[in-house]
Formats: C-alpha cells, sequence, structure tokens
C-alpha cells in the first residue's frame, strides 16, 4: 500500500531553506512513500466566510481542499517569523478546517517540522502550527518533531537533502507519519 503525504511549506520564497526541506523529504522518501509539495499557497486568499459559501470557494482554496482530502497525511514545514507561524500557513490550516466539522483536515495525520536561522530551529513556529492544526481536527502527532537551528549558516553551502543528519531526521519523521497514516487508513 502506497502512502501519499501532501507537504505545506510555510515559505514563499524561492530559495526557502523550508521548501529545500521538503524537497529533501521528497527525495529521500522511503518506499512506498509519496511525499508531494503542494504548490500554490500563494494564490489562495485570506479566509473570509464570505468567500467560503455553499456555491464553492475559491479555485485556489478549492484545490488545496481537494488536493488534502485525498492525500493521507501533512507534513507541515513552518519556519518562524517574528516567533510564530507564517500566515501563508496559518490560513491554509483555516480554509482545511471549514466547512466546520467536515473540513479537509479533520482526522488526517500531521506533523510539523522546519528550519529557521535562530538557535531553536522555528521550536514555537512550529508549536503555534500544531496547536493550529490540532484545533482544525487534524491528528497531530505530538511527539513528532524535528526543528534545525541555524538554517542561514548550515544550508549556506549544503542542500538539507545532503546532509546526512537532516535526512536521518527527516525519515524518522516521514515512518512515524505514515505509519500513522496507515493505521488511521486501515481503521
Amino acid at each position: 500500500m502506497s502512502v501519499r503525504i501532501v507537504a505545506l511549506v510555510g515559505s514563499l520564497r524561492a530559495g526557502s531553506h523550508n521548501r529545500q526541506l521538503a524537497e529533501a523529504a521528497a527525495k529521500h522518501a522511503p518506499e512506498g512513500v509519496e511525499i508531494e509539495l503542494y504548490e500554490g499557497l500563494a494564490e489562495v486568499p485570506f479566509y473570509n466566510e464570505d468567500l467560503d459559501i455553499e456555491a464553492g470557494a475559491p479555485a485556489a482554496a478549492a484545490r488545496l481542499r481537494e488536493v488534502v482530502a485525498q492525500a493521507d497525511g501533512l507534513l507541515l514545514f513552518s519556519p518562524e517569523y517574528n516567533g510564530t507561524i507564517p500566515a501563508v500557513l496559518k490560513n491554509a490550516i483555516d480554509w482545511l478546517s471549514r466547512p466546520f466539522g467536515a473540513g479537509a483536515i479533520g482526522g488526517k495525520p500531521v506533523a510539523v517540522v522546519g528550519t529557521s536561522f535562530g538557535q531553536y530551529g522555528g521550536l514555537w513556529a512550529q508549536d503555534e502550527a500544531r496547536k493550529a492544526a490540532g484545533i482544525a481536527g487534524g491528528a497531530v502527532l505530538e511527539d513528532v518533531k524535528l526543528s534545525i537551528p541555524s538554517s542561514v549558516i548550515r544550508f549556506a553551502e549544503t542542500h538539507p537533502a545532503d546532509d546526512a543528519e537532516v535526512v536521518t531526521g527527516l525519515l524518522e519523521v516521514i515512518q512515524q507519519l505514515s505509519t500513522k497514516a496507515t493505521t488511521a487508513t486501515a481503521a
């Protein structure tokens, strides 16, 4: 059985270290696990109930919901902006939480990882992302964590996909997330 995990990256910057981390996860995913980097978060409008109507949500939000609904799990990559979660990632979680009680994130296994310039690797933002995803209905893997500090220095000359320690950490997260997704699907 193949496990499909959608990766949402909380940074829109082309050279984002969190995007590179997501690329590393996709590149090194074990056999039987597919990690799809979701493209298009920049096009999703800020959540507004006036836009989220019965006739349909905006196309970018509807596409996000559809892709996540078809996935077995979510892997969120969160940098830390001013000590908290980036707006683009929070916005995605908000759209995925609706309709209330039946959102695309409902019951999906969710893991949060990331890297940041600071000495703690974005821990605060990742904790906030876990909190938001859990309140939105996701089955957050609270003990599955990977925070990589000093991203600007660590990844100045090395892509995360070529950092053995980072790859090992990502593989542990992916294994735990895919196991939870498989268990949830079988139930």
